[in-house]
């Protein structure tokens, strides 16, 4: 970039570029030259002195060390916005779980009113799936229609009720209306807080940031399987609530996404918003001006005829098939269900520790993603992802086929699908060191889900997005994931009543084989690109741009 056309001076002299030179210039100048060749492919948008962001050559006189602690802490609101509304997501992680150490409670219950049985435990578990695809087939409207900010917010008003509802429960419906309630939330912002986060996030971090949705939802569920050894159902529910008000709070001091503002006619406000995330003293007018072309672009609604394109329907149908296989990968009804699948098998710990012990495996694999995302790749993360739920898949299929059974009876959920094998399976003695395989192969499933699969597919939904779309495909993604979801956890218990345990985690194990497959066939790289860039890959089909 010459300094004549990349200076401050220089841009407020020029006249608006056509939005063909935006293009051109967001697809990089060199679209035919090999990727080594093509270090402007990796040039960020912004004008700031960092060794990320050293757009403007002629202004990088400051050390590194001075660049890289400037970088620093102009991200520090862009860190902090996103915090806000993530925290939405460990409300949906702890929300997820909470059947794990509830059911099983409620089983035993001294109150006829409020106890369990095999029919009634199942829809407990997986009613949460049916409020979250209706979250996330309103957030095909809201998104659009209230911003990504205030969806977020909205999504408060349905979990404070079914955490409100839950704790003060005194008969069945009250417990699944407010599972159907804090689902709603969950789905709510499971579509609007990724799309949020990518839109304001620089992309020299966006794979960090994109990945922490993720993070805070396994952050989520492991404070929900901590509390769980400590409090009592109902006080699981009213803690709940605490997340949830803390980011009304916060979100209520962070601006919405400069995008949507864009998208509104909103110019001098996103100018603004863009501004504060990318900290005082930022030039972000080159930035401001790709986005805005590109919004003036795409300022119509998007109609039938044009999702026919294939620059359209193709990123819509991946993150779409992205969403679906990642569900039936089991990641839902194992965690759902993990406490009681531990009691179905000869175990050496009380299945609440194990509980606790994959979740803090979980969380770990995540930041491990989130730190790695942006210097190994999206594509490499899914590969070694999806090898890794395949061999813990196949490890657990094993162990129900061929491994002992538990020495007591199982009482939860009627995962008796063991009892199928009573005859040939030999008994387990509580001191065995083979009843660590059931411990050891879902903290290895879980590690695997959680470095790639998990937080790779929700980032990959909010990049690969074209921008007239994006509202209305993202909770649409929600929608399909969240039905396949309910599918699952509604027929996992009777699938390992009438057929065993094994054969679950067998199909489990073929579609992590097909996730292989698909990811080299379809998925594309987007580490270090812009939304623009992505965008623009889609609609001129040059692999260079990606690859």
């Amino acid at each position: 970039m010459g300094v004549a056309e990349g200076s401050p001076d220089a841009l407020a002299a020029q006249p608006q570029r056509s939005s063909s030179r935006l293009q051109l210039r967001a697809a990089c100048l060199h679209p035919e030259a090999p990727p080594e060749q093509m270090p402007a492919m990796q040039e960020p948008l912004l004008g700031v002195d960092g060794p990320d962001y050293d757009t403007f050559s002629e202004r990088s006189s400051r050390s590194t060390g001075e660049r890289t602690l400037l970088g620093a802490v102009q991200k520090k609101k862009v860190f902090l916005a996103t915090f806000a509304a993530v925290l939405g997501n460990f409300s949906f992680g702890y929300a997820l779980v909470y059947t794990s150490p509830v059911i099983p409670a409620l089983e035993h219950s001294s109150d006829t009113d409020l106890r369990l049985n095999e029919f009634q435990a199942s829809w407990f578990g997986s009613v949460f799936t049916l409020g979250a695809a209706a979250g996330g087939l309103s957030a095909m409207v809201l998104n659009d229609l209230l911003g990504r900010k205030l969806s977020i917010m909205f999504s408060a008003l349905p979990s404070v009720a079914g955490y409100a509802f839950m704790a003060g429960a005194q008969n069945l419906w009250m417990l699944l209306l407010g599972r159907t309630l804090t689902g709603f939330a969950g789905g709510l912002t499971a579509a609007c807080i990724p799309v949020y986060v990518s839109e304001i996030a620089p992309p020299g971090v966006r794979g960090a940031l994109g990945a922490t949705p993720q993070l805070m939802a396994v952050f989520g569920s492991l404070s929900l399987y901590a509390l769980g050894l400590l409090l009592s159902w109902r006080w699981l529910a009213v803690a709940g609530e605490g997340p949830v008000l803390i980011m009304i709070l916060l979100l209520s001091f962070m601006p919405n996404s400069p995008r949507f503002l864009l998208s509104r006619g909103r110019d001098e406000e996103a100018l603004k918003a863009l501004g504060w995330l990318r900290g005082a003293g930022t030039d972000v007018r080159w930035e401001f001006e790709q986005i805005q072309d590109n919004v003036q672009r795409q300022s119509s609604r998007i109609s039938w005829a044009e999702i026919r394109d294939p620059h359209m329907y193709r990123p819509i149908t991946i993150a779409l098939l992205m969403r679906f296989l990642q569900q039936l990968t089991g990641i839902t009804p194992i965690l759902v269900y993990l406490q009681s699948i531990f009691e179905s098998t000869a175990v050496l710990l009380r299945p609440q520790n194990d509980a606790a012990i994959v979740g803090a495996v979980r969380l770990v694999s995540v930041l491990i993603a989130a730190l790695t995302m942006d210097r190994a790749g999206r594509k490499i993360l899914l590969f070694v992802s999806a090898t890794i739920m395949f061999a813990a898949n196949l490890t657990l299929g094993l162990y129900a086929q061929l491994g002992p059974r538990n020495v007591t009876p199982n009482t939860t959920v009627s995962l008796e699908g063991l009892s199928l094998q009573e005859t040939e399976q030999p008994l387990a003695t509580p001191t065995s060191y083979i009843t660590l395989v059931p411990l050891l192969a879902t903290m290895l499933f879980i590690m695997g889900y959680a470095m790639g699969w998990g937080p790779i597919t929700w980032l990959l939904m909010s990049e690969i997005l074209p921008l007239r779309a994006r509202g209305v495909a993202s909770g649409l993604c929600v929608l399909v994931s969240w039905l396949t979801a309910f599918v699952l956890t509604e027929t996992f218990p009777l699938v390992v009543k009438y057929l065993g345990l094994q054969v679950p985690f067998f199909f489990f194990a073929t579609i992590c084989l097909v996730n292989l497959v698909f990811t080299g066939c379809c998925v594309p790289e987007t580490k270090g690109r812009s939304l623009e860039q992505i965008e623009s890959y889609f609609r001129t089909g040059r692999r260079s741009f990606l690859h």
